[in-house]
């Protein structure tokens, strides 16, 4: 046997919102028809009014929902369980002379009849409500319908006469004792909200008319002007402002009306909001610090973000516990929004963002699924810094011809605080280190950075290991990388071999040459074209003859795809 809970649980899982043919009793079939005549023979044969069909719908639910008012009158008078309507009774009825509550059942069952519930819990009056049958309404009212029941998802006739919008017969539950205030769904959520919701004016001023508690919060701490900025509903948001509701008010997440309006883009409320009184300073998440303005650039709303940028505090830009907006515009891919904060002075290079797991926009930029090309044109536009991180980041998401472009701009003489974060991320980039590493190494850079980390040493294959040893005297290595590389070429006939050969002269000068001239002259291969020397000499500079060793593309072949080359 279930309990009374477990049957309420099974009931709430199973589906009652299909009525089948054969399942519904004559006496509801002729309710739902509204045929009085078919219903009365039915009746004085001594059929049955309390027969239910497999949703729980017995004849009074029928007549209730389908505008029967006729058929309800006399299924009222008639009562429940067995219980028939005399023919003096019948005779009343048809005379007109009846009333609710007179025949051979006494008031109570009568009542009993009346407050009987679906197998979802609805009752006569739920369902008349539903479709906005005022005389349905009266009818079941004045027999003694209880204007407070409340479905399995404690749902009551009030909010289904908001829901409905039919301020009539709100009206006529609001006399008979209806509770505007009070939950009125499982979640919390009351007639208020779903009148805001509606944008229903004139519904708004009866219910705060009558009592409505303007500050009414659901489950999770939401309010009727939070309804309403959320979804855009201006009338049912000045309404609820004038009459005095609380427009800084926080959900449970922190949340504010201003910050929902501008996450869904609703100008209007966000103006009539800021016009107000509304703060642009009270945060959504304390741990993320979100505020409306990031919300406006992670969505992509201009406009709003306008609005927003001189109202904002700019501790948000720059405060080491906080969030720029700049990572929101980055991290929405919000182009535009970008621009404008940047416009108005905010920082390409932001602080530090814990939240997301950046240490810059132009990082948080590289995302897998973030078009970051235009985002980092226009970082790079307005001044953002690059360091060997971004280089770091370039070889993580295999973005090639962006870290041939980062080259140019990255200090690679200076000493790097990232250095371990570059090799692990060049270590994975290994199989395809003929895209990055001749550019990285024809560019300047000293491969003892690689060749003094065992991780690189240990992880990269043959060929790599002796094509970064290309670029260095590999008999004047320092002792500890002398170790690693003869460990390794225990392992390794290659790499044995290539060490055991004496660089030839012509490789040592190109060194030196290489060695006095400036980095950005090595990144250039029309600096050393223009060289005053013969033209075999400026390709052997150029490390022409490994690179063709090697098989690897001239990187002057490999285009930028569209980066900036702008700093």
């Amino acid at each position: 046997m279930f309990s009374a809970s477990q049957r309420r649980r099974l009931i709430k899982r199973m589906d009652f919102t299909e009525a089948y043919s054969g399942t519904c009793s004559t006496v509801g079939l002729a309710a739902r028809a509204g045929n009085v005549k078919i219903l009365r023979k039915l009746l004085k044969k001594g059929r049955s009014v309390d027969v239910a069909d497999n949703r729980g719908w017995m004849p009074i639910h029928e007549a209730a929902y389908h505008n029967s008012v006729e058929c309800l009158q006399m299924l009222i008078h008639t009562g429940i369980f067995g219980y028939h309507m005399c023919a003096c009774c019948l005779r009343r009825l048809e005379e007109g002379v009846g009333s609710p509550g007179t025949g051979v059942v006494d008031s109570y069952s009568s009542e009993n009849y009346i407050k009987t519930k679906t197998f979802e819990g609805f009752c006569a009056l739920h369902l008349a409500v539903s479709q906005g049958h005022w005389k349905i309404t009266q009818i079941l009212l004045e027999a003694g319908a209880d204007p407070n029941a409340t479905t399995l998802e404690e749902t009551t006739p009030l909010f289904l006469a908001v829901e409905s919008g039919r301020i009539d017969v709100l009206k006529l539950l609001l006399q008979h004792g209806a509770n505007v205030n009070g939950f009125h769904s499982m979640c919390g959520w009351n007639s208020l909200h779903q009148a805001s919701f509606q944008g229903n004016a004139e519904i708004i001023k009866l219910l705060l008319k009558n009592g409505a508690d303007r500050e009414c919060q659901d489950d999770f701490g939401i309010t009727p002007v939070f309804v309403a900025a959320q979804y855009g509903k201006l009338e049912s948001l000045n309404i609820l402002i004038l009459s005095g509701a609380n427009i800084n008010c926080q959900a449970s997440d922190k949340a504010t009306p201003l910050f929902i309006a501008a996450q869904e883009g609703h100008i209007k409320c966000v103006e009539l909001l800021l016009s107000s009184g509304a703060d642009p300073d009270l945060y959504c998440n304390e741990d993320n610090w979100q505020l409306p303005i990031h919300a406006a650039a992670q969505m992509g709303h201009t406009k709003i973000l306008d609005l927003l940028i001189p109202l904002t505090n700019r501790a948000c830009d720059t405060g080491p516990d906080k969030v720029s907006p700049v990572y929101s515009a980055v991290f929405g891919g919000r182009e535009e929004c970008l621009e404008i904060l940047l416009q108005n002075g905010y920082s390409p290079d932001a602080q530090m963002c814990l939240v997301f797991g950046f240490s810059s926009p132009l990082c948080m930029a590289f995302q897998k699924d973030c078009d970051f090309v235009g985002i980092v044109n226009i970082l790079l536009k307005y001044g953002a810094q690059l360091n060997e991180l971004h280089l770091a980041y370039c070889l993580k998401y295999e973005k090639f011809s962006m870290f041939c472009c980062f080259l140019k701009k990255v200090c690679l003489l200076a000493p790097w605080n990232h250095t371990s974060e570059f090799i692990s991320y060049a270590v994975k980039a290994q199989t395809k280190y003929k895209e990055w590493l001749p550019h990285l190494l024809l560019a300047g850079f000293d491969p003892l950075t690689l060749l003094c980390s065992s991780s690189w040493v240990d992880s990269v294959s043959d060929d790599i290991l002796v094509f970064t040893l290309e670029f260095s005297n590999w008999k004047r290595l320092p002792p500890a990388v002398e170790k690693m590389l003869s460990v390794r070429a225990n392992s390794s006939g290659a790499l044995q071999q290539h060490m055991a050969c004496i660089p030839c002269l012509t490789h040592l000068c190109r060194l030196e040459i290489r060695a006095c001239l400036k980095a950005e002259h090595l990144r250039s291969d029309s600096f050393i074209h223009q060289l005053p020397l013969p033209r075999s000499l400026q390709t052997y500079l150029l490390y022409e003859e490994v690179l063709r060793m090697n098989e690897i593309t001239r990187p002057a072949a490999i285009h930028n795809r569209g980066i900036s080359e702008a700093t």
